[in-house]
């Protein structure tokens, strides 16, 4: 159903409403355009970087905006390089600031992943002593979308 009503208004009060009106939609759509560029950002960066084989410490990362507490992403990574939690932090900030200065990167504990890619095989367990245990079970899930044929094993048992 449709309504249609006549109304005698003035004419520079229909441009001024129709500029007002094509300035917040203008502004609106500057603000989802630069959302949705910061969003793309965040999606742009893998969920996984894990070594290929071996037994290493990991960490799982919360990555979002800077300032900003509604979009973010978990992302889960390993080397068997990095000595420390810490070191593989550090490693993934430098990656981030790449991407964009504008986000940042929550550690949101660690552990140890035992890879074995022949066996396609891989466990998750441990803790770390610098930022605590890790949301093994999450952690898993992550590893799941990249690895869908392992079979992926958690526990929170010490090495």
């Amino acid at each position: 159903m449709y309504v249609c009503m006549y109304i005698y208004v003035p004419r520079s009060f229909t441009v001024c409403l129709m500029l007002y009106i094509w300035q917040s939609a203008r502004q609106v759509l500057k603000i989802s355009i630069t959302r949705f560029s910061k969003m793309s950002q965040i999606l742009d960066i893998a969920d996984v970087d894990i070594d290929p084989n071996g037994d290493f410490k990991y960490i799982l990362i919360q990555v979002k905006e800077k300032g900003k507490n509604d979009f973010s992403r978990t992302i889960v990574r390993g080397y068997a390089g990095c000595d420390y939690h810490a070191d593989i932090f550090k490693m993934v900030e430098a990656e981030l600031e790449k991407v964009s200065s504008n986000l940042k990167a929550i550690c949101r504990g660690g552990g140890r992943i035992q890879h074995d890619a022949s066996d396609k095989k891989m466990k998750v367990y441990g803790y770390s002593e610098a930022y605590g245990k890790a949301n093994h079970k999450m952690a898993l899930g992550i590893l799941k979308k990249r690895y869908p044929d392992y079979k992926i094993t958690w526990s929170y048992e010490s090495f």
